[in-house]
């Protein structure tokens, strides 16, 4: 089968320049305006020849082969609005980067579709989501990172990598922010963080090299997915350290990479060990990054989506008998 032609919102920057890793030609939806999903190729990205931008009013012509929705919003409207009938056929995924928001177990998929292919990006977000009829798979992260950018941990501070950290409020934890923050030295980088007196949106370039002086990796979220930024910490070489909730405890080993807890005061003493034992640090990173290169390769990553394509693409009537063609989906 040659490379697919896929047409993918822009929704999250960071994870679609890993997903244009997969063996496909990507086409980026854009509005002069750049709404949201609508932004084509980030300025803060660097983007392999295969990702084209096209503007929304011309997606109807494509020779499209799938389509990849994010979001409900993408779902529910956008496709009506810039897909033509035909394209609306077409084989489908809905990638569902969240936990549920509504009831943690209890909460029903937006999209209760046999013929759709539901990708969750972690065993706990597919555990927890009611995924009605969908048929599932689970496609964990990948990270493709600059070698030249390793752990130095020179700065004897840790790290927060958060978006709408006040915003999101107990679920990103920002009491848990708050908190440590007034007890150990500790910096804030992403969206909207100046209202905290954090370091703004640093572009993601120049971010993994500023990460990489600071002595930890600190991410105090409750319930959201496995976040992107800490597995990028991890490929760093930085040791982290976390709540233990979702899906970090399979990534984070307590006293092996890192600390892991759900008790804050514990967490609070492996930070202040972390800023006045770099050597202990150091190992922690090491190890950090050993298990990020094994279980977050961007390689198996972009054999992971390759395989998705070629499931829904090999597959007419994907989803007719949901349970059959998720049990096929889990082996």
């Amino acid at each position: 089968m040659g490379a697919p032609n896929v047409l993918i919102w822009h929704i999250h920057g960071s994870y679609l320049s890993y997903i244009v890793r997969a063996r496909a030609n990507i086409y980026l939806p854009v509005k002069p305006s750049r709404p949201e999903g609508y932004g084509g190729k980030g300025r803060t990205f660097r983007w392999p020849d295969n990702v084209y931008e096209v503007p929304a009013e011309e997606v109807k012509r494509l020779p499209l082969d799938l389509v990849i929705h994010q979001t409900p919003k993408n779902y529910f409207e956008d496709q009506y609005e810039i897909l033509s009938e035909e394209q609306r056929r077409l084989p489908r995924i809905y990638l569902e980067h969240n936990t549920p928001k509504g009831h943690p177990t209890d909460t029903r998929h937006p999209v209760d579709d046999p013929n759709t292919l539901l990708v969750h990006v972690t065993h706990f977000n597919r555990l927890m989501w009611d995924s009605g009829r969908c048929p599932t798979i689970v496609i964990e992260h990948g990270v493709a990172l600059d070698e030249k950018v390793q752990y130095t941990g020179e700065l004897a501070k840790g790290i927060v990598v958060v978006n709408g950290l006040r915003r999101r409020n107990r679920v990103a934890g920002h009491d848990v922010w708050e908190r440590m923050s007034r007890r150990v030295p500790l910096d804030l980088a992403g969206m909207e963080s100046e209202d905290l007196g954090g370091l703004g949106d640093i572009p993601h370039t120049a971010l993994l090299p500023l990460e990489a002086r600071y002595r930890f990796f600190f991410n105090p979220i409750r319930y959201t997915s496995l976040p992107l930024a800490l597995v990028e910490a991890m490929a760093v070489g930085m040791p982290i350290v976390a709540l233990a909730t979702t899906e970090v405890p399979t990534v984070v080993g307590d006293g092996v990479n890192g600390f892991v807890s759900n008790n804050l005061e514990y967490l609070e003493e492996g930070m202040l060990r972390l800023l006045s034992d770099h050597a202990t640090a150091r190992e922690m990173g090491q190890r950090s990054q050993e298990i990020a290169r094994e279980r977050f390769s961007i390689e198996r990553f972009a054999r992971d989506w390759e395989r998705a394509f070629e499931m829904v693409l090999g597959r007419p009537g994907l989803g007719e008998d949901p349970v059959g063609r998720r049990s096929d989906a889990e082996k």
